[in-house]
């Protein structure tokens, strides 16, 4: 049987930062991965018409994909910034079960909650929350993106995945996000850096860490 694996992330280029190397690998492995987006990133770009960037992010998406392996990509439609408002009003708790009950994952990544970014704290306390409402057997992850290493303060059993061979192809996927200079800029040496600090502490050249914690 084909193992699933389901990423739940707040905006459209989080699953690269946090997860890409590790998803390219389970792609090239034969996995079927499953991105749900929990908004379409239109805040990034408040000057311009939401259609505009909501193309031009989708456009972004779709070239990631195609690097990652990406078999489905789904976004939620939340409001950047307004996450756990939008949540409550159109019941994504409910539709985050159900896709979880439809998918049967045996692998669900999500955002760390000690994440410093608001939407990606609120994305982890809606998957949780979906995640205990139901009998899933899948096992539950976290991941980080702002954090400049991995999480403080957790003790939960770690899972280490060597992405030496996929590295370059996440940093491709990572790029594809042209929108998102800023972040790039902000966020490119500390995914460098984690990933070789990652590779250090266990004996590879680059690795992704998740901690389990369901």
């Amino acid at each position: 049987m084909t193992e699933k694996v389901l990423v739940f992330c707040a905006h459209p280029d989080d699953q690269v930062i946090g997860a890409g190397g590790t998803l390219i690998k389970y792609a090239r492995e034969g996995k079927d991965i499953m991105i749900v987006i929990m908004s379409k990133g239109e805040g990034s770009h408040p000057w311009l018409k939401e259609e505009i960037i909501t193309e031009m992010r989708q456009k972004e998406i779709e070239r990631a994909d195609k690097i990652i392996g990406t078999n489905t990509t789904i976004s939620l439609g939340l409001k950047d910034a307004s996450f756990f408002k939008d949540a409550k009003e159109t019941n994504v708790s409910e539709q985050i079960a159900n896709i979880i009950k439809e998918f049967q994952p045996n692998k669900i990544l999500t955002h760390t909650a000690v994440d410093p970014h608001p939407d990606h704290k609120t994305t982890n306390k809606l998957v949780t929350a979906a995640f205990d409402s139901l009998n899933s057997e899948a096992d539950l992850y976290t991941f980080d993106v702002w954090n400049p290493l991995n999480a403080k303060g957790t003790n939960h059993p770690k899972l280490v995945v060597d992405i030496s061979k996929t590295f370059k192809k996440k940093i491709h996927a990572f790029k594809t996000f042209k929108s998102q200079k800023a972040a790039i800029f902000s966020l490119l040496m500390p995914v460098y850096f984690r990933a070789i600090y990652n590779g250090l502490k266990n004996h590879c050249k680059y690795a992704e860490v998740f901690y389990k914690i369901r």
